[in-house]
């Protein structure tokens, strides 16, 4: 698939989990993972992450980028009462951001790198593949706490 469509097919899928009810949001995909609600707010936070890495690489390549801990990220900033308006929002317009700079970079800088902490040599092509494998990821495990057993616990 496309970097494009995949970018614009995760983004309305994630949109729609935006909406779901209070009780919806509180529902895991297994024992001890994040709620739907967490996972929301971690997609809104990655994809910032993500899109100032690929900002910097478009503008500065061969720089060294960091990593981050998405458990403190969870933690520090209470995913579980921040406000899902706010990172709708924030999630949205910097998904178009993306995308924007996608179909203007994706082809012709490509081949730019950067450092990133823990992974070493990265290329734009992979960062910007990483925003739509990033988002694919957690919408299936969104989809698991969906359609796990109403006996599964949930918070």
């Amino acid at each position: 698939m496309h970097i494009i469509d995949a970018l614009k097919e995760t983004k309305e899928q994630t949109l729609r989990y935006f909406e779901l009810s209070s009780d919806e949001m509180k529902k895991n995909y297994g024992d001890g993972k994040w709620t739907i609600r967490q996972i929301l707010n971690h997609i809104a936070d990655a994809e910032t992450v993500l899109y100032d890495r690929i900002r910097r690489c478009i503008a500065e390549p061969r720089q060294v980028l960091w990593g981050f801990e998405q458990d403190e990220w969870a933690k520090n900033l209470d995913y579980d009462t921040f406000p899902l308006h706010l990172n709708i929002a924030i999630y949205s317009s910097v998904r178009e951001a993306i995308i924007y700079l996608a179909d203007k970079f994706y082809e012709s800088h490509g081949h730019k790198e950067f450092v990133h902490s823990r992974l070493g040599l990265r290329t734009l092509k992979q960062e910007f593949d990483k925003v739509a494998e990033h988002n694919r990821k957690h919408l299936h495990q969104i989809e698991k706490a969906l359609t796990l057993a109403p006996q599964m616990k949930t918070f």
